[in-house]
């Protein structure tokens, strides 16, 4: 096996000794592991950098591509939240497929793991890590932008038991407000995807506040921070201000309201 530790000390330098093939497999199956070193730390940081320094050519990202795409059905959770990952750099690089999106999308809203941390498997961030993909997608000229704000809506909306941490609702958050920011919304499709959270949070559960109310408000309040701020995209990059910032600041207040009516 390559010596990944010294790869990455050598500033992710790609060892000549053995096919570009070859070496892109043995990090691909490293993504598997259990061991966060080995697929965190090593993997998935190589290969991000190398996507994005060109290392691979179109072809390979798009195999490579498929690859993942197949691991959203993987019985373990660590293979199924690393293939987001993979696929937000793959489609950053500008290499995308259609086909690649229903998988996802079936993946995101059905994924019941949501840990952001564990002990013995590190991060795993399923919704973190979901919402990075949903992010280069939504800005992607051939996703529809609607798609993907329906599915980040969906997401949070859906029953758990889990209550997110680790900053995962301000990723959700980031996503969602990237997406907004393309020119080709309307001022209806910029709102109306808010009104699965109004028919939801109209009618609350018996038991009150249910996890998945609480993730739903913490979501839309960071959204409302970048929606009125202005969001960076990509984040390093300079401030983009969201088209009918104004008209989706009051649906968001609104939505909000339901669950907290001392809000202005």
């Amino acid at each position: 096996m390559t010596d990944w530790a010294q790869v990455r000390a050598d500033d992710f330098s790609v060892p000549t000794d053995r096919p570009l093939t070859e070496l892109v497999a043995e990090l691909s199956a490293l993504l598997r592991s259990p061991d966060p070193v080995l697929r965190d730390s090593q993997a998935y940081s190589i290969l991000a950098t190398w996507i994005g320094r060109g290392v691979l050519s179109a072809d390979q990202l798009r195999a490579l591509g498929d690859e993942m795409v197949a691991r959203f059905a993987d019985p373990e959770t660590q293979v199924r939240t690393f293939a987001p990952l993979i696929l937000d750099c793959i489609v950053t690089a500008g290499v995308f497929e259609p086909h690649w999106v229903p998988p996802f999308e079936r993946w995101y809203v059905a994924e019941e793991d949501l840990r952001g941390y564990d002990a013995k498997l590190g991060w795993l961030h399923a919704i973190a890590h979901g919402s990075d993909l949903l992010g280069a997608l939504g800005l992607h000229p051939a996703v529809e932008p609607v798609q993907m704000l329906r599915l980040g809506i969906g997401r949070i909306l859906t029953p758990t038991q889990h209550v997110l941490r680790d900053m995962e609702d301000d990723r959700l958050g980031y996503a969602l407000a990237t997406t907004l920011t393309r020119s080709d919304l309307t001022e209806t499709d910029a709102t109306d995807w808010l009104d699965p959270a109004v028919r939801i949070l109209a009618n609350p559960p018996s038991e009150g506040i249910t996890p998945e109310v609480t993730n739903t408000i913490r979501t839309l309040r960071a959204l409302y921070l970048l929606v009125d701020h202005g969001v960076r995209v990509p984040a390093s990059g300079p401030v983009t201000q969201i088209p009918h910032r104004d008209l989706v600041k009051a649906k968001i207040t609104d939505v909000v309201r339901m669950v907290t009516p001392y809000y202005l």
